[in-house]
C-alpha cells in the first residue's frame, strides 16, 4: 500500500498563516524523506484565520523550491471559481518548477454566499455536473496541448518543463463525481473523511461508469486513491486521544461552528471523555469519519479500507492540535505500513 498527505495548512493557537507555510513545509520534507508517494495542499475559503490553505497553486511553488522528489498537488484546485486556461498555465508553471512531479487535483465546492460573491463565482448553473466535465477537459487539454488543430485555443501556450505533464485527478466526495471521473477516464481521489457512508458506492460508481480516456492525459483503466482522517500514536489509547480533536470538529460543525480546532483537553470534555480506540478489524458496513491507532493497528485499518474499495494508495488527512503530533503521527504510519525512504 502506497501512503500520501494531504495537509490543510491549519494555523496554529496564537500563530499566523506564516507559522501554518512553515509547517506545511517541514511536512512536506518529512514525508519525502519517509517514502510518503505525494503531499496535496489544499483550498479552503474565508476562514483563513485558522486555515490557511487557500491558494495551493501559490503554496505548491513554496515547496516545490523546498522539496526534491516527492510529488506534489492539489487536494483541490475548486476549478468552479476559475477559468480552465488559469488553471492549466499555474500547474504548467509548477510544472516547470518542479519537473515531472506535480499532480493536478481538480474538484468544486462553494462556500459561504460572501465567499462565492467575493470570488465572482456564480451559485447556480443549469447543469454543474456538466459545467465541471467540460472544465476539467478544457484544463487537460491545455495541460497536454490537445486541442485539435481547427480549434481557437489550438496555438496557446501554457509553460513547461519538457519532462511528464501535471497528471491529473478527479476529486470529489460524492458518488456523482466518481461517475464524471470514470466517464473522462481520469483518476479519482474520494474524500472518505467528508462522507465516509458513500466510498464503497463511490468506488463502485467510478468503475462501472469507467471508459477508457480519449484525453491526453487520461487513463485505460480505473486508478483510485482513498483520502482517510487518520491519526497514529505509540498505543492505540494514545491515539483515541489525538483523535479526539477530530471528533469535537466534527460535532462542532455539526452545530455551525466551521474551521475551530481545540485542544486535546478541551475536545475531551466536549466529548464528554476519551473516544475508545478504533477496533482493530471494522464491520463490513462500517467506516468511521475518523480513525486512529498504533502502527500496526492503523496499518490494518487502511488496509481494509484500501481493499474495500479496491485502491492501493490511501491519503492522509487530520484533524490534531499540536504540529509536533501531526509529525510523529506520519513517523508512525509510515513505520507501520512499511514505506521506503527514496
Amino acid at each position: 500500500m502506497d501512503l500520501s498527505l494531504v495537509d490543510l495548512s491549519p494555523v496554529p493557537d496564537g500563530g499566523t498563516a506564516t507559522d501554518a507555510y512553515a509547517n506545511t513545509v517541514e511536512i512536506a520534507q518529512q514525508a519525502e524523506r519517509l517514502g510518503y508517494s505525494r503531499l496535496w495542499v489544499a483550498e479552503h475559503h474565508g476562514m483563513a484565520d485558522v486555515l490557511a490553505g487557500t491558494t495551493p497553486e501559490v503554496l505548491l511553488g513554496h515547496l516545490a523550491a523546498e522539496t526534491d522528489s516527492i510529488r506534489l498537488g492539489s487536494g483541490a484546485v475548486l476549478l468552479n471559481h476559475y477559468s480552465p486556461f488559469k488553471v492549466a498555465e499555474q500547474f504548467g508553471a509548477l510544472d516547470a518548477l518542479a519537473p515531472g512531479r506535480i499532480d493536478a487535483g481538480l474538484g468544486r465546492a462553494n462556500g459561504s454566499p460572501a465567499v462565492d460573491r467575493a470570488l465572482g463565482t456564480e451559485r447556480h448553473v443549469q447543469n454543474p455536473d456538466e459545467d465541471h466535465a467540460e472544465k476539467i477537459t478544457a484544463v487537460v487539454n491545455h495541460l497536454y496541448d490537445d486541442y485539435p488543430a481547427e480549434h481557437a485555443y489550438s496555438d496557446i501556450q501554457i509553460p513547461r518543463s519538457g519532462a511528464a505533464e501535471p497528471v491529473p485527478w478527479v476529486l470529489g466526495s460524492s458518488p456523482s463525481s466518481a461517475v464524471l471521473a470514470g466517464e473522462l477516464g481520469l483518476r479519482y481521489c474520494f474524500a472518505a473523511f467528508i462522507r465516509p457512508q458513500f466510498a464503497t458506492h463511490a468506488f463502485e460508481q467510478y468503475r462501472e461508469y469507467f471508459q477508457q480516456s480519449e484525453l491526453a492525459g487520461g487513463i485505460d483503466e480505473p486508478q483510485g486513491m482513498v483520502a482517510v482522517n487518520a491519526v497514529c500514536a505509540e498505543t492505540d489509547e494514545k491515539a483515541a486521544r489525538l483523535r479526539a480533536v477530530a471528533e469535537a470538529s466534527y460535532k462542532r460543525m455539526e452545530r455551525g461552528v466551521i474551521g475551530t480546532t481545540p485542544s486535546i483537553e478541551e475536545a475531551i470534555d466536549e466529548l464528554g471523555g476519551v473516544p475508545e480506540p478504533t477496533p482493530a478489524t471494522l464491520d463490513a458496513d462500517e467506516w468511521p469519519r475518523a480513525i486512529s491507532g498504533s502502527p500496526e493497528t492503523l496499518s490494518g485499518l487502511l488496509e481494509q479500507l484500501t481493499e474495500r474499495v479496491g485502491v492501493d494508495e490511501a491519503m492522509i488527512q487530520h484533524v490534531v492540535a499540536d504540529h509536533d503530533d501531526a509529525l510523529r503521527s506520519h513517523e508512525l504510519l509510515a513505520d507501520g505500513v512499511g514505506l521506503t525512504p527514496p
